[in-house]
Formats: structure tokens, sequence, C-alpha cells
């Protein structure tokens, strides 16, 4: 099984992520991450959404999400040519002298420590997956009482191939 990320381009409507989502369903689809956001133009939202499957079903998946209606552009986003980025929000319960631990840890992959009870900590940790990934690796010894990630956003690098919408013409 391979991964690919898309990038999509849709109007900022109602509904518009629901039927993206219900496509991937009604296919048998896998989705690995979804986010979504608007752009810089508030009327375009822009949804980068990890897929998993073989070539023919990820190449299935470009063409079927492009057929939909709200979809402007979609393009897959190839890590030599992309930045990924992944937002992670931890919450560890630590003791006062387990603490320094944890936040020396933290230090290192220049997260940061954004809240602070007797009991625990909360860490925000913006990079890669793999990023991510090895900072909870290196908590494995510590009770993770929460933990939320927010799935890959990325862009293309460079300025070639942008997309602009003509939005006022149509």
């Amino acid at each position: 099984m391979k991964k690919k990320v898309f990038q999509l381009l849709v109007d900022n409507t109602s509904g518009v992520l629901s039927r993206i989502s219900g496509l991937f369903s009604r296919r048998g689809y896998n989705i690995e991450s979804i986010t979504a956001g608007t752009t810089a133009d508030s009327r375009i939202t822009r949804i980068t959404i990890v897929a998993s499957g073989d070539d023919e079903i990820l190449a299935q998946i470009e063409k079927q999400v492009a057929k939909l209606e709200d979809v402007r552009d979609v393009k897959e986003l190839k890590p030599e040519s992309s930045v990924y980025r992944e937002l992670a929000l931890i919450k560890v319960k630590v003791s006062a002298k387990e603490r320094q631990g944890v936040i020396a840890v933290a230090d290192i992959f220049r997260a940061n420590i954004i809240d602070v009870s007797p009991e625990g900590l909360i860490i925000e940790l913006t990079g890669n997956q793999d990023k991510v990934d090895a900072f909870l690796s290196l908590l494995e010894g510590y009770e993770i009482l929460e933990l939320a990630r927010t799935g890959i956003a990325g862009l293309r690098r460079g300025t070639e191939d942008i997309v602009y919408l003509d939005l006022d013409n149509e």
C-alpha cells in the first residue's frame, strides 16, 4: 500500500467536505488524514488528503475527486517538491520530579509547553509526521493522557504551478 498526498482547492460551500469524504466512503477508499481551511480568498477552501492504496486506486481517487462539482483543482503533493506539517497537542501525566525530563525532550524537538498543571503538561509540536512520531516514541515511558493530531497540511515548494482562480468572471 502506497500513500499519496492530494491538495484540493474547492468552493467554500456547506457540505463540500461531506461530499468529498462521502466519495471516499462509497468507493471504499481509505483516508489516512484530512485537513481543511480557507485560503487567502475566503471563497476557496484548501483540503489536504492523505490516501492509501495501490497505484490504480490512487489514480482513481484523483480522477473521481476531480469530477466533483465543487472541486476547482486537484494536485498530488510529492514529498520531494512539497512541504508537509502536522500539529500535535499531547497531554502528558508527569509528577513534579519527572517534569524537567519531559521539558528537556520537548526543547530538543522545539516543542512548546502550552499548559502546566500540578499533575501534567500539554505540549504543542509542529513538524513532519516522522518528527511527531519520533517525539511520541520518546514519551513512551510517560502516560499520555490525551493526544490530538491534525493530520498533514502541505504546500508545493516554489512559486511555479500556482493555481489562480478567477471567481469574479464566472
